[in-house]
Formats: structure tokens, C-alpha cells, sequence
């Protein structure tokens, strides 16, 4: 899985989840949801919501580029019983290299990694270090050019996000001491989009958290309702995938993902079907310095 300083849109587009196939599933409105449920927000107000919560979801994202910290991700296959047949975890330190974030593997199924193996993730940590060290201002201008592509991308994506779905505010919940409204959205029969990966977003119903004081999304809870196809038909992910994520506040100064939740169905070109969960976490969030050293792989190890 790639390193999730995923916006909320990329996550969307590849496993959005949540309530309406839950519905049966979903457990019922806590009292608190019931008794604090006294504000009303009309469609066009939650939509404006909606567009409050991307806008600052892409900031959040430029944000997390200025961090470093450990994620750790655990995959699960399954057998066609939905069994665990095998496990394997990693561990990656994220740090900030030239302005760009990097993954250095620090631990396999929570073992340091061996000597072999850690000379290997040095080098290539030399390598790229290197590569920018030498890279030419042509380089870096087409380089940034593409990253800025990509931020556009991302909020033409989300900018769609709020006339995809029809919204419901099921009330307000307190999660981690801080009241958020809880929204379901389920998709508009007559939605069209005007940017291309944003057909998606019909094939996905959600739950989201929103903290009312900062209109930051919280908590995410989804699930894929149709197969959805990615990469040219190669790989369909299939109805029923799921997929959770919350996030913290940072610093005072930014929401980050805490901890993501997956579990899909998926059938890549000819292969037959593969169940596959993982679990992602993220811990020690630290705002980067310019002054801040890239260190051995045997240093890090011996400071963790």
C-alpha cells in the first residue's frame, strides 16, 4: 500500500466506504447522537460544508509534506472463507528529503531489519539523496510542475464530492472529547461529473465525522456498492470493499491520519478473485526542521 499521505479524494477513489449496505450493520444512534441532535442543516448547507471540509482536506494533505513519522502497515490475506491464510507487517520512518517526503523501511513484521537488508534501504535512501542533491533547476521546475498537477487533480476530485452525493445529518457524536456532525451521503441518481475520475464517486456511500468548531473531517466509514475498475480494466475492485480511516490534530495546526482500515475485493486481470485487509497506523507525527539530519538506518534503529 502506498504511503498514505492520502487525501480523503484519492482514498475516496479507490475504496470509499460506508453506511447504506450497512445500514443492517451500523449500530444504532448512540443517546448522545439522539440528544444533541437539535441542529438541522439543510442540502445546500451541508454541501457548502462539504466544499469547507475538501478544501481544507487538500491543505491538510500540502501539510503532511512538511512531517515526518513512523506508519506501520499490517496486511492480511484471506481464503475464499474469508480466513486469514497469511500476515505480514512493515515499518517506515517518512521523512522530509529535499522538500519531498520519503519512506525508509525500518522493521519487517515488527523485526529490525537485518544487516543485509538495512544496507540495501540505506543505499537506495543514497541514491535518492543524491538525485536530488544533483538535481538541475529544469529538473526541479518539471518535477514541481508535475506535483502541483497532481494538487489540482486532487481538487478538481474533491470539488465534486458535494454534488455526487444526496446528504443526511444523523445527528452529532463526540469522539475524542470534540462534537462532530455526523453526515451520511448517499449518491445522486442524477449526478454528472465534470471531471473524469470523479464517475467513481456514484459507485461509493459514506459516512463522514465533521468537527463542528474547524469543519475538519474526522472520521471516514465507506463501502465500495458496484465493481469499480482501475488502472484500464486491469484491476476491478469489487462491491462490498470497505474502508475506514480517522485522523488527529496535529500541532495545533493540521488533521492527519491516525489510523486507516481496508478490506477488498479485487480481481487483477486474469488472476482469480483475492480478499486482502490491512491495517494502517501513524504515530510520532514531527514538523520537519531544516536542520534536521538523515541518519543510518543502524542510528534510527537504535534510537526506536
Amino acid at each position: 500500500m502506498k504511503s498514505i499521505k492520502l487525501p480523503a479524494a484519492l482514498l475516496l477513489s479507490l475504496t470509499l466506504l460506508s453506511w447504506p449496505a450497512l445500514a443492517q450493520n451500523q449500530p444504532a444512534e448512540t443517546s448522545s447522537q439522539r440528544a444533541m441532535a437539535t441542529a438541522q442543516l439543510s442540502q445546500d448547507q451541508i454541501r457548502a460544508l462539504i466544499r469547507q471540509v475538501a478544501d481544507k482536506d487538500i491543505e491538510n494533505d500540502k501539510k503532511q509534506n512538511e512531517y515526518t513519522y513512523i506508519q506501520r502497515e499490517e496486511e492480511h490475506k484471506l481464503d475464499s472463507k474469508g480466513e486469514v491464510k497469511s500476515s505480514e507487517s512493515k515499518t517506515q520512518e517518512i521523512m522530509v528529503l529535499y522538500g519531498e517526503q520519503v519512506e525508509r523501511l525500518i522493521a519487517k513484521n515488527d523485526k529490525p531489519l537485518s544487516e543485509k537488508d538495512a544496507a540495501k534501504e540505506e543505499e537506495r535512501i543514497q541514491k535518492l539523496t543524491d538525485k536530488r542533491k544533483h538535481e538541475t533547476e529544469v529538473q526541479r521546475k518539471k518535477r514541481l510542475q508535475t506535483e502541483e498537477k497532481d494538487r489540482e487533480d486532487a481538487r478538481k476530485f474533491v470539488s465534486e464530492v458535494a454534488d455526487a452525493y444526496n446528504f443526511h445529518l444523523k445527528g452529532m457524536e463526540n469522539l475524542d472529547g470534540r462534537e462532530t456532525y455526523v453526515i451520511d451521503a448517499e449518491p445522486r441518481p442524477d449526478f454528472q461529473p465534470h471531471f473524469k475520475e470523479a464517475k467513481v464517486l456514484p459507485k461509493f456511500r459514506f459516512r463522514a465525522w465533521i468537527d463542528q468548531a474547524e469543519s475538519q473531517w474526522v472520521k471516514l466509514d465507506a463501502e465500495c456498492i458496484d465493481t469499480v475498475s482501475v488502472g484500464w480494466f486491469l484491476a476491478r475492485i469489487h462491491k462490498g470493499s470497505r474502508l475506514l480511516i480517522d485522523q488527529t490534530r496535529v500541532n495545533d495546526e493540521v488533521w492527519l491520519p491516525r489510523h486507516v482500515a481496508v478490506k477488498v475485493d479485487v480481481r487483477v486481470a486474469l488472476l482469480k478473485n483475492f480478499n486482502l485487509e490491512a491495517d494502517v497506523t501513524y504515530r510520532d507525527y514531527k514538523k520537519f526542521r531544516t536542520d534536521t539530519k538523515i541518519v543510518p538506518v543502524g542510528e534510527l534503529q537504535e534510537q526506536h
